[in-house]
């Protein structure tokens, strides 16, 4: 169980460094960086995604940013997840406790 953890967190960590490489190409970077728009909109909010993308498609500056990046993590930070709130179970009625029509017996 926990190699399969690892496994998934490495995965996960070179995607990240191979996404940030293909934005530092310089004719092809800001196509992926216009590609990737969508996910970095949704993962870090409307403004700070935009400008994020801004500066990924900037060709000197979202080079350097990412070379950075690599090093230090995000400039931009994520938006924060939402805490999930607990499901609460009503015991009032049970599934054996439904009511059933007079005809059924």
């Amino acid at each position: 169980m926990a190699e399969s953890h690892k496994k998934r967190i490495a995965k996960k960590g070179a995607f990240e460094v191979v996404k940030k490489v293909l934005k530092m190409i310089p004719i092809i970077g800001p196509v992926f960086s216009v590609g990737f728009a969508g996910h970095d909109i949704k993962k870090k909010g409307l403004v700070p995604g935009a400008v994020h993308v801004a500066l990924d498609v900037t060709p000197v500056v979202g080079t350097a940013k990412n070379v950075v990046e690599i090093f230090t993590g995000d400039w931009i930070p994520d938006k924060p997840k939402p805490a999930v709130a607990p499901i609460q179970l009503s015991s009032e009625k049970s599934v054996d406790e439904t009511p059933r029509s007079k005809n059924q017996g």
